[in-house]
């Protein structure tokens, strides 16, 4: 067992200011699979040959012609005229290779439930459900919405929808009734599936009540395929059907869809700065390699591993590192429906002293409740069995770096803290662990084949020093664009500095050593414990409401989540007083859009902050929420109102 709390262990703040650089292990070293040194040198000698080789180590119907078309730009080809399927490379190619038996999952409820499904038996599932959905009229372009919880159901899912050349969209089993009715019908979603229910905290997610008044507003909705979990009474309609009687009358093989390299796979909803979310666009063929090479590459992922993401796979990390990156690698992974401190705060130490997970990839959300929850409960376990920790989601701060390294990986487990985004499908920055030297707090490089860089406001170069983040090559797993609107993408992405690079709305900053700093989101988009959710569509949110007249949301620093919102509502004259109304507001937005969208803190004020030509001063509003000293408010209409804020705000927080 490990003792987290023997006095030999280093003191954080001597770790932090005296040993800034951390090297891997030699044990790590000798015992790795990856050499970075290789892969640098060969993408260094000729980029687009370097991608295509590891195109290559996938299954493809039909060659490719050309590597890269960017004739177009910012639209992109890779691979282009090359032919292959998604489920064939996360499925097919490891049965033929004679791996049918190997775990695929270990899948844990949070009731105590656990299933083992093995590559032969997923599948199994994989190929019936792809034949039931072929019953039910979807085919090659059509596109299926996602809604269930974290069960061996909604992977299957998705590479069903792969396997017959239909589009998926997995929508988080989180969001609102009209957050999911939204999202089916931007990108008019033939048929829905979702679950009688998921737990949560013990719990029950009432899923399928949220789906039946969703598909209300959903025209092209013609079928919804329930998941039976709880076994709930629930309400069925004349155009559900339960997922286990589909399966039971369903052949047992569906020859898998041929798909060309640049034929949509999925689409993801993200947050916007307009608001509305965007629908992003993800491919085949460059997807695809992305995934399945970094996955390799930052995890060093070998045949023995038992891999944990704790990302839900409505999020493009539970796209990218559980379904598509790994089962294209052949790996055993371990997923899990529920909360982490259910029914106590050592449930993920208890999985993984159970399963021996051998590699952990988590948020810093969750590192610093971890942190919070203290020493004792990772203590009390045995986590001999990890050999390597990642975090993904937001810059991770360097004090939860370091207690992720002592109190989780004992000191002796690389920690890969890795940059990347839905538009980009698969990790841009990140340390290759048994090459790179580690500082808490970096994300370090970009990854071979990658090109960032740090720019001023004029595109510029910054060698060192602070900036905007940009990528300025294409890259196999980039986005393609949004859904139905072209040039939303790009102006979007492309537009700042006239097409020439990829604006990824992060600031960064770059040291002497050539490390990167990522600094969050510069624009109109907060970070809500790893989570882009856009100022726009709370400020909506709460407008809608009937008391509101107006609003203004900013993402303050939060211990937990990194980011938390606080919202300043002014109220409609007239209005009856209603108690409580701070929590009715919080309860409205996270039925509008989801509870990861509730505010933590709603301020009430007589007017908000405006110019003279009356634009709201959210920078003003930061300076409050952030207790920093205000900044120019030269232009401010009236000045007493960002005084009377400062006060309220102060009074409420403490």
């Amino acid at each position: 067992m490990q003792n987290p709390e023997k006095q030999t262990s280093p003191q954080l703040s001597d770790l932090l200011q005296e040993s800034r650089i951390f090297s891997p292990s030699k044990e790590f070293i000798q015992n790795s699979v990856i050499l970075g040194d290789q892969l640098f040198q060969s993408a260094a000698k000729d980029r687009l040959v370097f991608w295509e080789d590891w195109a290559k180590k996938l299954t493809w119907s039909k060659p490719w012609t050309k590597i890269l078309d960017w004739t177009d730009a910012p639209f992109v080809k890779w691979f282009v005229g090359g032919k292959l399927n998604a489920s064939v490379n996360c499925l097919d190619r490891h049965i033929k290779a004679g791996r049918g038996d190997k775990t695929a999952f270990i899948w844990v409820g949070e009731n105590g439930e656990e299933r083992t499904l093995s590559y032969a038996q997923m599948s199994l599932a994989v190929n019936k459900f792809a034949n039931a959905l072929k019953n039910l009229g979807i085919g090659k372009g059509d596109r299926v919405a996602i809604y269930l919880p974290m069960i061996p159901e909604a992977v299957i899912s998705m590479l069903a929808c792969a396997r017959i050349g239909a589009v998926h969209t997995v929508i988080f089993g989180g969001f609102s009734a009209e957050s999911l009715q939204n999202r089916i019908n931007d990108c008019q979603a033939k048929l829905l599936i979702t679950a009688d229910g998921g737990y949560r905290r013990g719990g029950i997610l009432p899923l399928k009540e949220t789906a039946n008044k969703a598909v209300c507003g959903c025209p092209s909705i013609a079928h919804v395929v329930v998941v039976q979990r709880t076994k709930d009474n629930i309400e069925m309609t004349s155009h559900d059907h339960w997922y286990h009687e589909l399966l039971s009358s369903a052949p047992d093989f569906c020859v898998p869809e041929e798909m060309d390299a640049e034929d949509m796979l999925f689409i993801l909803y993200t947050s916007g700065t307009t608001g509305k979310p965007k629908g992003i666009i993800h491919t085949t063929g460059g997807y695809l390699t992305g995934v399945m090479a970094t996955t390799q590459w930052v995890f060093d992922l070998q045949d023995k591993d038992i891999y944990w993401c704790t990302a839900d796979v409505g999020w493009i990390t539970g796209h990218s590192y559980i379904v598509y990156g790994p089962m294209a690698n052949g790996a055993t992974q371990v997923i899990y429906e529920g909360s982490p401190d259910f029914p106590e705060r050592n449930r993920f130490w208890k999985i993984i002293e159970r399963h021996k997970v051998t590699i952990f990839y988590t948020a810093p959300t969750a590192i610093r409740s971890f942190m919070k929850w203290g020493n004792a409960w990772p203590g009390g376990c045995d986590l001999s069995s990890l050999r390597l920790l990642g975090s993904v989601g937001e810059p991770i701060n360097p004090e939860a770096w370091i207690w992720y390294y002592q109190q989780i990986g004992g000191t002796r487990c690389p920690i890969v803290d890795t940059w990347w985004q839905t538009e980009t499908g698969s990790i841009m920055i990140a340390p290759l662990p048994a090459t790179t030297e580690l500082k808490p707090g970096s994300a370090t490089r970009p990854l071979p084949g990658i090109t960032a860089q740090v720019v001023n406001e004029e595109g510029q170069n910054v060698e060192v020093g602070g900036g905007f983040l940009v990528l300025t090559q294409p890259w196999p797993s980039m986005l393609r664009g949004i859904y139905g609107d072209p040039e939303r993408y790009r102006k979007t992405y492309w537009g700042r500095w006239e097409g020439k690079m990829y604006f990824t709305g992060d600031g960064a900053k770059k040291d002497q050593d050539g490390y990167l700093w990522l600094l969050g989101r510069v624009d109109d988009i907060m970070l809500v414990a790893g989570h882009n959710i856009s100022t726009m569509e709370v400020e909506s949110a709460l407008v809608d409401h009937s008391a509101v007249a107006e609003a203004a949301v900013i993402g303050a620093t939060d211990e937990i989540k990194g980011q938390a919102i606080v919202a300043f509502v002014t109220l409609k004259e007239g209005q009856p007083s209603l108690t409580k109304l701070d929590e009715v507001l919080k309860d409205h937005v996270a039925k509008k859009i989801g509870a990861i969208a509730r505010p933590r803190t709603v301020i009430f004020t007589a007017d908000l902050p405006k110019t003279r030509s009356g634009k709201i001063m959210r920078r003003l509003l930061r300076d409050v929420a952030e207790g920093r000293a205000l900044g120019d408010i030269t232009t401010l209409a009236d000045s007493n109102v960002v005084e009377s804020l400062k006060k309220k705000y102060e009074h409420i927080e403490s």
